[in-house]
């Protein structure tokens, strides 16, 4: 029994001096990757794993209310274990985490302990997935690309489809109805594509045209039956004298609703004539109104610096499928400025958020593209704080079904590969936005992908992807 005695009191000495403690403590924060201080996260959100670069140790501890809930130990970055992680969450909903994180490096052989920050847990949640299509960022690939999910709660990523059940062609487009995991659609394009259709789980391919120009840029009306397309005729070029690389455009775009209980394209003259470019539809909420993107035609890509699309609506009758009157303009490019883009409501219907930019439509290639809202209550038009970046585009930005959360792309990090990232939206404003959190946060610099057009969904898509390999190898 003594030497028992004499062995654990032996074991807690070491165990006691094996931890050991930083010497020296500073008022600056630490220079954490990524860059969680002082951020609002979902109460469901992954564990939000960070690192310091050259660390060599790491030690990091979560407090809420004077009460230490977490000690984690890391190298260059911490890998908080997800139970005790959805407990911390848990305990702390509605309350700020005090994050204390002490490091050890060459510079710091005996530590340092760097001033604490706060993250505040928010009472409400996240819709339970994302999905988005990952893509190489150049400009002609398009043999290394799928459609995938992302588990916010975990760090669980799935693939929808990718372009191995294409023979290598591109896939693109993706939509849902209102985040819904069981009706959605996207277009594959390859000898044997068309648009996969899915509605209540059970899947369809459709050759979906006007002419002989293939749909484009969907939005499904949230009572389930149409969706509305911009059919575009998509070209691109290249720069030699700027910083900007590239440029997409269109040669012709026109708006038409898809009747998918029918099979059948519902066209409107106002909308397929010659005098307009239209693109990227989006109903709101009620699907009482279509949003869309509107510029007068140039000739391109000679002029394409004097594209500047307006953001227009129009009334829809979900009875006939049709669009009514009047055509109203809720940004107008020659007054505001800029070209805008990517029209989208937030589910109360009281705000609409697009993307600006200088000139043209796809303003994801524009450095200068900025996230902007209109009051749809007032008319209010304005740059909202703590979701743009300086130097990067901000682009693809969807709203969460409870309408409290927001994620886009963003190319801040290096300029070239966009990553997603999230704020909560509260009385008309953005907390500071996140990056999505990876097990090892050192991936988000790593992985030579594109994160492109995430959308919120409410739960995990189950598809066949044997069955949508058959059916986009069938001609028919």
């Amino acid at each position: 029994m003594r030497h028992f005695i004499i062995l654990c009191f032996t074991l807690l000495f070491w165990c006691a001096c094996d931890k050991k403690m930083p010497q020296s403590q500073v008022e600056e924060l630490p220079p954490v990757f990524p860059d969680y201080i002082g951020v609002t996260v979902p109460a469901n959100i992954a564990p939000l794993n960070f690192g310091i670069k050259d660390a060599t140790d790491m030690r990091v501890a979560f407090s809420c209310e004077g009460t230490t809930l977490l000690e984690i130990n890391g190298d260059d970055y911490i890998d908080i274990p997800l139970s005790e992680w959805k407990e911390l969450l848990s305990k702390c909903r509605g309350k700020d985490v005090d994050v204390s994180v002490s490091a050890w490096n060459q510079e710091h052989p005996d530590g340092i302990r760097y001033r604490d920050f706060t993250i505040h847990i928010d009472d409400s949640e996240i819709d339970d997935y994302v999905a988005y299509r990952l893509i190489p960022p150049g400009y002609v690939g398009w043999n290394k690309m799928a459609i995938m999910q992302r588990h916010l709660s975990t760090f669980e990523e799935t693939p929808i489809i990718t372009n191995n059940e294409n023979e290598g062609g591109c896939i693109n487009c993706h939509n849902f109805c209102k985040g819904d995991p069981k009706r959605y659609m996207l277009h594959a394009r390859n000898k044997g594509g068309g648009t996969i259709v899915v509605k209540d789980g059970i899947m369809t391919k459709r050759n979906i045209a006007m002419g002989s120009q293939n749909a484009t840029y969907p939005n499904w009306h949230p009572g389930g039956r149409y969706i509305a397309f911009s059919v575009n005729d998509v070209h691109q070029s290249f720069y030699s004298h700027c910083t900007q690389k590239i440029e997409v455009f269109d040669f012709s775009s026109d708006l038409v609703i898809y009747d998918s209980d029918k099979d059948s394209i519902i066209e409107d003259c106002r909308f397929t004539d010659t005098l307009s470019l239209e693109t990227f539809p989006a109903f709101s909420p009620d699907g009482r109104m279509l949003y869309f993107c509107s510029a007068e035609p140039h000739l391109l890509p000679y002029e394409v610096d004097s594209m500047h699309y307006s953001i227009l609506r129009v009334p829809f009758d979900e009875k006939t499928g049709k669009m009514g009157s009047p055509v109203d303009t809720v940004y107008n490019a020659r007054t505001q400025g800029g070209s805008a883009c990517h029209p989208r409501v937030s589910p109360d219907g009281r705000y609409l958020m697009i993307s600006v930019a200088d000139c043209g439509t796809f303003t994801i290639h524009h450095p200068e593209a900025d996230l902007i809202l209109i009051n749809l209550m007032n008319g209010d038009i304005y740059k909202p704080d703590n979701i743009n970046s300086d130097t990067a585009p901000e682009s693809y930005h969807n709203w969460s079904s409870n309408g409290k959360w927001v994620t886009f792309a963003s190319r801040r990090l290096e300029g070239r590969t966009t990553n997603l990232y999230f704020s909560h939206f509260i009385n008309g404003q953005f907390t500071k936005s996140f990056l999505l959190p990876q097990k090892n946060p050192w991936k988000n610099e790593q992985r030579f992908f594109s994160y492109n057009v995430p959308e919120f969904i409410t739960g995990k898509v189950n598809a066949d992807r044997d069955q949508m390999s058959k059916m986009l190898q069938s001609k028919k």
